[in-house]
Formats: structure tokens, sequence, C-alpha cells
């Protein structure tokens, strides 16, 4: 089983990111029944991202400082994560709207997805170092695709337990873990002997290009969370307005995020022939342009703004993988886990206060909520100027 895996190694790593990564997500895709069930609103459905991404943060931090993505192997890292998340998943069901029980699982489950992207990041470009910016687009597809998949189990399951969707997203995970063990570790990086000097990760960002790549995701970070958490609300406000079912939320809301799958892989095809600074320099101007246009266009007919979310959906996710394989490309070989873990702590580290802001004040603002994300795509551009562009690889 084993040999036969090791043949299709991207095929692998990517199904099972996608089934991981079902877990991060997995509240808000049952969150219009799971909300009214137990009379929840809309800040709670932001504390509850604030706890994944807190502990996401938490992880990767911990990864970063201790060196722990290149001291063991990440096939092992990304298993032993796999499992402990999809049973903190699992036992959220049993505490559901019991603080601080609640909020303490899903701050677990964002601990362990610490231990499944970034180290899924490591495993491609382990795995296939030639073309990572076109590997790393279909990695971050998954991711994408992971975000969207627990709206698309609660739209297939409607009219049945929110708990399903969350048992489903458990059951994944487990099997995602369980397929990166099989697969094991690629032959393309080197191994560390020996301690990590607790600050190998950070030094990275020493480096100007790697730091001008950093930053460029940081801005990017601002916005992606915040959006994908604002997009079942976005798309419940249109349909309110055309006097639809609700029922059509987590199916158009999995549409949206999971557009950002195409968005991420065409934009690695360009990567191969135009360079990953040149996508993702245009998929971060895009959405920034949509950050600044959305509420000033709020007054539009609801399926144009719907069409808009469509379009924001592809673009705001496109420019994550170019960023990561700059990151990689420009980072310390013998520490790339580390300071790929370091980016990706900081950058998440911004989501927590956009996160914050924007869920605390749709009751007041609706659509103009969106205005808060644009400083995100401004500083990215900025810190990203000095990026010539040009294939890379």
């Amino acid at each position: 089983m084993s040999e036969l895996l090791r043949r299709y190694p991207l095929p692998v790593i990517v199904l099972a990111q996608l089934f991981g990564t079902s877990l991060w997500f997995s509240v808000n895709g049952v969150w219009v029944s799971f909300s009214r069930e137990l009379s929840l609103t809309e800040s709670d459905l932001g504390l509850y991202t604030l706890a994944v991404q807190a502990g996401f943060i938490v992880g990767t931090l911990t990864i970063a400082v201790t060196g722990l993505a290149d001291r063991f192997g990440a096939s092992r890292i990304f298993a032993v994560a796999s499992l402990l998340g999809a049973l903190a998943n699992g036992g959220f069901i049993l505490a559901a709207a019991q603080p601080p029980v609640d909020g303490i699982l899903r701050f677990l489950t964002g601990l362990c997805l610490a231990g499944i992207y970034p180290l899924g990041m490591k495993m491609v470009i382990a795995w296939t170092p030639k073309y990572a910016g076109a590997a790393l687009a279909w990695l971050v597809g998954m991711l994408t695709l992971g975000t969207a998949l627990p709206h698309l189990m609660r739209g297939a399951t409607l009219g049945m337990p929110w708990e399903w969707p969350l048992l489903g997203a458990s059951l994944l995970a487990l099997v995602g873990g369980g397929l990166v063990l099989l697969l094991g570790d690629g032959p393309h990086l080197p191994k560390s002997n020996g301690a990590i000097p607790l600050n190998r990760g950070l030094a990275a960002l020493r480096a100007p290009r790697f730091r001008a790549v950093a930053g460029g995701y940081i801005g990017h970070m601002w916005e992606l969370y915040a959006f994908w958490m604002l997009t079942p609300l976005l798309v419940s406000r249109e349909l309110q307005r055309l006097a639809w079912p609700e029922g059509l939320v987590p199916w158009l809301s999995f549409g949206i995020i999971a557009t950002g799958a195409l968005g991420c892989i065409g934009g690695g095809r360009l990567s191969r022939r135009l360079g990953s600074d040149w996508v993702a320099r245009r998929a971060l101007a895009l959405s920034g342009l949509l950050c600044v246009g959305y509420p000033l266009l709020a007054w539009l007919p609801p399926l144009a703004l719907i069409a808009l979310l469509f379009v924001w959906g592809l673009a705001v996710i496109a420019d994550s993988p170019q960023f990561s394989a700059l990151a990689a490309a420009n980072a310390p070989k013998e520490s790339v886990g580390s300071s790929l873990a370091v980016m990706n702590a900081i950058g998440f580290g911004l989501t927590l206060p956009a996160i914050w802001m924007t869920s605390g004040l749709w009751e007041y603002l609706g659509p103009w909520v969106v205005a808060i994300l644009i400083p995100g795509p401004i500083f990215g551009l900025w810190a990203f100027r000095g990026i010539k562009e040009g294939p890379t690889r």
C-alpha cells in the first residue's frame, strides 16, 4: 500500500489536506441551524472562529520556536495532529454552547491544524520540489475546499441534526492522517541533526526577499479568513433580499469558498509560465479592489452581489500558494518548516483582530463591514513591491 501511494505523492498529500482541513470551519458550516437551536449570535460565530485561529497560532509558534517541523518526520506530526484534531472536533458536539469547554475544544482543534497545514506544505516541497508553486497551489486549493466542505456537508444534510457534518469532518481527518502516515516523508529536504536553535525560524525574516514575501502574505491573511467567516452572512443578506429559502446559504457559501480552489490551481499553472510573484501580486490586487468596491456596490441587485462574491472567492486565496512557494524558495533550506511556521503564525495572528472586528460590527454595519479588510491588501502590495516579476520555477 505504501509503495502504491509513493507513486502518486502529490494527490495523496492534497487529498489528506482536504480531509484534515475540513475541521477548520466545521462549526461555521452548520451555523444557521446550530445558532438557531442554541440561540447564538454572529459574535458567537466570531468567537468560535477566533478560538480556532488562536489555537493555530499557538501551534505554529510552538513548531517555530522548538523546530519540531525540522526535527521530526512531517508525516508523523501530520498523522498525530489529524487524530487529535478529530477527537477535539468530535468532542465539541458534547460541549456545544457550554463555555468555556466549547471554546477550549475549538482552540485545541486549531492547535492540531498547525500540525496539518504547515506540515502539508513541507511535505509537498519534500516530494515535488521542482514545481513547488504549482504543487502548493493544489495543496492550498485543497485547504480551500476543506474550508468549504462543512458548508457542502450541511447542505447535503439539511433537515438532519447539525452534529452529523461535524462527525463527518472528524472521520475525514482520520482518513487523511492515515494516508499521510502510509506515505511517509519525501526525499528532497535535508533532515536536521540534533537540537534546533529556538530562533532559527525567526532568522529567515532577516533576509530582505523572504521578509518582502512574508509581508505580502501577512497582508493577504488580514483579509482571507475574515472574508471566509463573513461569507454565509453576506450570502444570507442577499437571499433575504431575494426572499429565497435560507437552505441555500450553505450551498452558495460552499460554492463561493470552493471557487478559490480553482483560483489556486489556475494560479499555479500560470506561475510555471509567468512566475509566482506575477500571480500573487495580481490576485492580491484584485481581492483588494473587491474589498473597496463591494460596500460601495451594496445597492446592486442581490444576484449581482452574489456573482461578485464568487469572483472574490476566486481571487482571495489564489495568491496564498504562490506566497508560500516564494517563502519556501527564499528560506534557509535547513529550516524551511520552521520558517514557514513563523510566517504562518504572524499571518494568522492578524486574522484575529480582523475576524473580531468584522463579526462584532456586522450587526451595525452590514456589508460595509468588509471595508475593515482594505488595509490588508494595501499593506501586502506595499511590502511585496520590491519583488521583481518573472518565471521562477
